[in-house]
């Protein structure tokens, strides 16, 4: 369980969701189920056989229905590419959602720990730089088997306080101008609720950091299995005015002796794909929403056709 300080946070958590108040209240009532106050949803995921060619890249994103992608691979020192991929993707109105750094700021090597850090410090410079939403990476993990694995202190004040001080100091040494540093939710380690992002939002207390959301990795319990429109309705009551880029995959229950859940092409999985599709719907700046972790380009292929028949049924639109 999330180990919180008594005072401070809770106090923290109350100002944040009355400061948000007059959002929540135009996302959760009319705007929710009135399709004129809706946006169309920005859809991305990855594309195969992706041609080098930052505009032939960009074009083939619209081709398969796409108006987000993942930041193509570029290194922060080749400028010249950087500025090529922003005006290709601007040219064809596809927004880049975000650049991924998926290591572990909580390692237990200080050298390592350093090296992680610095990569997760250029990659939020690249998406400044690119003109990508966010850079997004896991808080990071004391286990020492696994970089992103479970350990007994990855739900401790501990854990809190040191993502405080690594994403306050991410966003100091870049102080980016467009992007947000983000971070995923786990079911094992903090952020592992709406409310703990709540907490590290207002304690990391910079501008330059954002809510990234995936509320399949929220999905730990039986509970949150059962009623997991309650918590993505929790998700975006809560974190809204922050969310800046969404992923989307399935979660089901491989029924054995102890509670195992899956991921899964979406549509196959339990998670409320009408509800999470209208609140996104109803956000006024828009987020993108990104497919994950399929196996292959038809899974992808799948979960975006899945997505979209979805959307028919209740009235939410993507773009074209």
């Amino acid at each position: 369980m999330y180990l919180q300080q008594p005072d401070r946070r809770q106090f923290l958590r109350s100002a944040t969701i009355a400061g948000a108040g007059a959002f929540v209240a135009s996302t959760t009532t009319a705007a929710v189920e009135n399709s004129a106050s809706r946006h169309s949803i920005r859809l991305g995921a990855p594309v195969f056989n992706a041609p080098e060619d930052p505009d032939a890249l960009a074009a083939l994103h619209r081709q398969q229905g796409y108006r987000a992608a993942y930041c193509p691979s570029v290194e922060l020192s080749d400028t010249e590419r950087i500025r090529a991929i922003s005006r290709a993707f601007a040219k064809h109105d596809v927004v880049i959602a975000e650049v991924g750094r998926w290591v572990n700021l909580l390692d237990a090597d200080p050298q390592k720990r350093a090296t992680n850090l610095q990569t997760v410090i250029d990659g939020l410079a690249l998406a400044d730089e690119v003109g990508a939403l966010c850079c997004v990476d896991i808080a990071g993990s004391f286990s020492t088997d696994e970089w992103y694995g479970p350990h007994e202190k990855n739900l401790s004040a501990e854990f809190f306080d040191a993502t405080v001080e690594n994403a306050r100091k991410i966003i100091d040494a870049v102080k980016p101008k467009r992007a947000k540093f983000a971070l995923e939710m786990m079911g094992w380690s903090l952020p592992d609720s709406a409310d703990s992002y709540v907490d590290l939002y207002k304690a990391i207390d910079r501008k330059g950091f954002g809510v990234h959301l995936d509320p399949c990795n929220a999905v730990n319990s039986p509970t949150r299995f059962y009623e997991n429109s309650q918590l993505i309705d929790e998700c975006f009551d809560k974190l809204g005015p922050w969310i800046v880029s969404c992923h989307a995959k399935d979660v089901a229950w491989q029924v054995e002796m102890q509670v195992h859940f899956r991921e899964v092409v979406l549509g196959q999985g339990v998670l409320d794909y009408k509800t999470y599709l209208k609140r996104l719907a109803a956000l006024p700046h828009n987020p993108p929403l990104m497919i994950e972790h399929m196996s292959g380009e038809a899974e992808y292929h799948q979960s975006r056709d899945f997505l979209f028949d979805t959307g028919k049924q209740i009235g939410v639109t993507f773009e074209a």
